[in-house]
């Protein structure tokens, strides 16, 4: 794969071969994310577990203290006095019926959903629907709630999801580049030390093997993690 010249500009800056601290590390991206628009500094954590056994799932929500950068359009699918709260909350799409009659006919202007437990004998018929595009509303993330206001807030507020993937992996935003090291540095923070928590009881040995910190469009930085 070719690169361009910033990209090998930014690989030369540093070296490949070294773990860096996390302060440390988040100023060489900054550095190296040099594309027209504002990059996305995202986590990729290889972990220790197999994610084919239930008891080593490694899945959770937590808000981060500067946001995402990005603001996420909400769709609450509730009724009655839920759905006046959604919409007071500044949920983007509030409905019920109709937006699950919507979404089977192929609506997806959204990037998140909450819902009500009373919802869900409707909404767990779009599972197959939502749950490719990471979509499906669940109580592990707090999207499946009766405190659809928390919620809502929570997610307009810089709440993000991390789950590691069928190669145990974490792929997770910490922001954007324009934020600045302190910014990014306390988003990081929070990220890892929810991660840390949620090491499962059945995994052995190294829980993180690799931890790197990137941008859009900028080289993957190794950050030296103990654990």
């Amino acid at each position: 794969m070719k690169h361009g010249k910033k990209y090998v500009d930014s690989v030369k800056a540093y070296d490949q071969s070294k773990a860096y601290e996390p302060a440390e590390a988040i100023k060489i991206v900054i550095a190296g994310a040099k594309a027209k628009f504002d990059e996305t500094v995202e986590l990729h954590a290889r972990l220790g577990v197999d994610p084919r056994h239930a008891d080593q799932q490694v899945r959770g929500v937590v808000v981060l203290p500067h946001g995402t950068g990005k603001t996420l359009r909400v769709l609450a699918i509730c009724k009655g006095v839920k759905a006046d709260e959604a919409t007071a909350a500044g949920a983007d799409f509030v409905g019920a019926e109709e937006m699950v009659q919507k979404i089977q006919g192929g609506w997806f202007d959204y990037d998140v959903v909450v819902t009500t437990p009373d919802m869900m004998g409707q909404v767990g018929r779009l599972g197959k629907v939502l749950g490719p595009k990471g979509l499906m509303p669940t109580p592990k993330t707090g999207t499946v709630t009766m405190d659809v206001t928390k919620a809502i807030k929570d997610i307009k507020a810089g709440k993000v999801e991390y789950r590691v993937d069928k190669t145990a992996i974490i792929h997770c935003p910490v922001g954007k580049a324009s934020f600045g090291a302190e910014k990014l540095g306390d988003n990081l923070e929070t990220l890892m030390d929810a991660i840390i928590k949620a090491k499962p009881a059945a995994a052995k040995g190294t829980y993180l093997k690799s931890v790197y910190l990137t941008s859009t469009m900028g080289p993957g930085v190794r950050m030296n993690v103990k654990m």
